[in-house]
């Protein structure tokens, strides 16, 4: 039995909602009139403060719903009810898509795939030099990955709102999807003898960056069909991620 074109079009809109939690980084993204927000969320147990008087008056001035719930309710939207502090925030990524979504919609492309990024600041960098280059989307897994936060947001400096983000929970099987699609899937290696910068690139690239200490998994390794190198001299072993996807975007 085929999915209802109302209940697709239900999923793919909470697709695109994510969650962030705390007291402050909820005030924060609130006062962000640039960042569309869906829900506001609250413990009916919060004792009254001034930072949740902000909140309730900015999100009623923005017409934005608030939502109160008990601990336990909370904790589930949180999925952090040690840290959450009472407060949950739903945002939406205008621009997030599914795997699908976006193969249907472009013949050719240049994307970046994060392989267990662990570091906020490493995610939001990266997003903001795929912004501004000539990216056409990232491939964010939902495990083992850092995920959007108050931190990706703030190192982005905003561009996350500006970037089609693939939010994906089979992240070998959004590559395999790829690569069936005729992609060219790429990982980086010190042992690859041809450079990134001589590289023929086809209409439709693909760019594996691995975990900041571990590199690529096995399973995407696996998956790669080329593998290339960026030149280092001085006995540099290596750059951070980030920088990496810096120097992929610009090429």
């Amino acid at each position: 039995m085929e999915d209802s074109k109302e209940y697709l079009a239900k999923k793919s809109f909470f697709d695109k909602i994510i969650t962030i939690y705390g007291r402050n980084a909820v005030l924060e993204v609130l006062e962000d009139k640039s960042i569309i927000i869906h829900k506001l969320h609250l413990s009916d147990s919060n004792k009254s403060a001034d930072v949740l008087q902000k909140m309730t008056t900015i999100a009623n001035e923005r017409n934005i719903e608030i939502a109160y719930h008990d601990k336990k309710g909370l904790s589930r939207i949180s999925k952090n009810g040690k840290q959450d502090q009472g407060v949950a925030l739903d945002i939406l990524l205008e621009d997030a898509l599914s795997e699908d979504e976006f193969l249907e919609t472009h013949s050719s492309y240049r994307v970046i795939a994060l392989d267990g990024i662990h570091n906020p600041q490493n995610l939001g960098m990266i997003i903001r030099s795929c912004a501004g280059g000539s990216v056409d989307a990232i491939i964010l897994p939902s495990k083992n990955s850092a995920q959007i936060s108050p931190l990706v947001i703030k190192a982005s400096a905003g561009t996350l709102f500006r970037l089609p983000i693939i939010k994906t929970n089979h992240f070998k099987k959004t590559l395999e999807k790829f690569k069936n699609a005729e992609a060219t899937l790429y990982t980086l290696s010190s042992h690859a003898t041809q450079s990134y910068k001589d590289e023929s690139y086809s209409n439709k690239t693909l760019f594996i960056l691995g975990n900041e200490s571990e590199g690529v998994s096995p399973e995407a390794e696996a998956l790669s069909t080329h593998s290339i190198v960026i030149p280092m001299k001085r006995g540099v072993e290596s750059l951070n991620v980030a920088i990496t996807a810096s120097l992929l975007a610009f090429l």
